[in-house]
């Protein structure tokens, strides 16, 4: 079936439509409600998954303290959700991120964060369609309890193909609209939620009973920050659990599909993050009172363990027959995630192609589904081919660029959240709300995430940070982290030369409507 060109031109209007307002892009207007969108906002984040990955490690970096790290990593993105918020008010456009930079500081500083986000959610969804892949056989392997089932994930050529599959059926779902993908969402969503409760219930009857020597007491202590051994610790502490919380923009990238497109999704995005830190501290807490948080044992911090928790605490919190039900939990989160994370990266690219930042057949949607067919067939391709590329080439290289992704969200993050205060800088003195909401609140968000980008960027120097790798003395993670980013000022400045109207600043500036779909 053909797609469908709704590329405007500078001043284009449509019949009906006010001068000087504009059409939208073609994506299908009222697709999602409130719920749906914050689903769409919990989905993207996978908190099972991410739990499961970090909870572990992050005991492990900042032992009894971790609760109180889960809390500090909410507040920046806390921060920065409030600038999301305003910016979505004044200009509802499914470039988000990229669109908002671009009218605040230009369209060079504005690409670029629109390639962090791309980048960043390319790196995401091969390391999710990676984790679907290896709880799918190792999910397969408990049920039938064979473990030669299991091992079939050690098989690259089996895990590629499969890992392959599945990128492809959760680009099929995406690429027939937002009907399909909030349909899944609901099902996979409830079902890594409820299962998530019944763990933290069990947990915490586990540690009433004392069933595990290594069980600890509650103590209020553990939710001091400043307890934390280190800085050194707890900058590491806090750069897992801003991981933790990413991906509820996803909300603000369907807004133009959205009912209430000024409204619901910045309202969708604080409701996705209450829920996230209200999951994150009572799993967190109850599974540090059950088993505790030390190095031996079940112990989270275990280093033989730390990196997949939930397969070490299933039987034993919760029995074999309902710990299965956990490992289905992360199959789940991490396919409901590699599912709704092809949204932002679409869409964005959507919006840069609408806006002659990226080449026009990317501003084309799908006549019948109203999805950016070929955006989200293009971040399916590029993802398949980065996760097989990096898994042929070296573990360590994969490993590494997945550290190198924390990079990449504190640098859009903080783009966007100062982008805001720019923006509006005229409008703070209008009232207290506007003076916080539009400009100390983003602009603190964006200060914690551009000091965590930095410390980051110093750390992934050494060689010890990520899989120990080196390229010439210096980190492979820093290597492939900057690099990255030296590859988008490469792509940039080719583009420019191919579509020198954008970056003369002709054809979105901070007086250009946003393109929206009219309420």
């Amino acid at each position: 079936m053909t797609q469908l060109d709704v590329r405007p031109r500078v001043g284009d209007t449509v019949s009906g439509v006010a001068e000087g307002d504009v059409r939208g892009k073609g994506l299908g207007k009222g697709s999602v409600g409130l719920v749906g969108s914050a689903v769409i906002g919990i989905s993207t984040v996978a908190p099972v998954y991410c739990l499961t990955s970090t909870l572990g490690s992050t005991a492990g970096e900042v032992g009894v303290q971790m609760p109180a790290v889960f809390l500090a990593g909410f507040l920046p993105m806390l921060l920065v959700a409030f600038a999301y918020r305003e910016l979505n008010k004044a200009m509802p456009d499914c470039g988000t991120s990229f669109t908002w930079t671009v009218k605040a500081f230009g369209p060079r500083i504005g690409w670029m964060c629109g390639w962090g986000l791309v980048i960043a959610t390319i790196i995401v969804l091969s390391n999710l369609a990676g984790v679907a892949t290896s709880y799918f056989w190792l999910l397969a392997g408990e049920i039938t309890n064979n473990p030669s089932i299991s091992a079939l994930d050690d098989n690259k050529l089996v895990h590629i193909a499969t890992c392959l599959t599945l990128i492809a059926a959760a680009t099929a779902i995406s690429y027939r609209g937002m009907t399909a993908t909030k349909g899944v969402q609901y099902a996979l969503v409830g079902l890594q939620l409820a299962v998530l409760a019944i763990f933290v219930a069990m947990a915490f009857q586990k540690a009433s009973a004392g069933s595990f020597d290594t069980g600890l007491d509650f103590s209020w202590q553990w939710m001091n920050p400043f307890a934390v051994e280190s800085m050194a610790a707890f900058t590491a502490g806090l750069s897992l659990s801003i991981f933790m919380y990413w991906g509820w923009d996803a909300c603000l990238a369907t807004n133009e599909e959205t009912t209430g497109s000024a409204k619901t999704p910045g309202r969708a995005s604080l409701i996705a993050m209450i829920v996230l830190v209200g999951s994150y501290l009572a799993t967190g807490i109850a599974a540090q009172m059950a088993v505790g948080s030390g190095t031996s044992g079940l112990g989270l911090g275990n280093p033989d363990t730390s990196d997949n928790v939930f397969a070490a605490l299933a039987g034993p919190v919760m029995g074999p027959m309902l710990g299965i039900l956990l490992f289905v939990a992360v199959l789940a989160s991490a396919t409901a995630s590699l599912q709704t994370t092809f949204i932002p990266v679409a869409r964005t690219v959507l919006a840069m192609s609408t806006y002659e930042a990226l080449p026009p057949s990317y501003a084309k949607v799908h006549p019948r589904f109203k999805t950016p067919g070929r955006a989200t067939v293009m971040a399916g391709v590029a993802t398949g081919v980065f996760y097989t590329v990096m898994t042929l080439v070296s573990e360590n290289v994969l490993t590494d660029t997945i550290f190198a992704l924390g990079l990449m969200i504190c640098f859009y993050y903080s783009l966007t959240a100062f982008a805001c205060a720019w923006y509006f800088r005229k409008e703070l003195r209008h009232s207290a709300r506007d003076l916080f909401f539009k400009g100390v609140f983003p602009v603190l968000g964006g200060l914690l995430l551009a000091t965590v980008f930095l410390k980051t960027l110093i750390d992934m120097w050494n060689p010890s940070y990520g899989s120990g790798s080196t390229v010439l003395g210096v980190g492979s993670v820093f290597i492939i982290g900057v690099g990255l980013l030296v590859l988008g000022l490469v792509v940039m400045f080719v583009t420019e030369r191919r579509s020198p109207a954008f970056f003369r600043g002709q054809v979105l500036t901070k007086s250009t409507p946003a393109l929206v779909v009219e309420d």
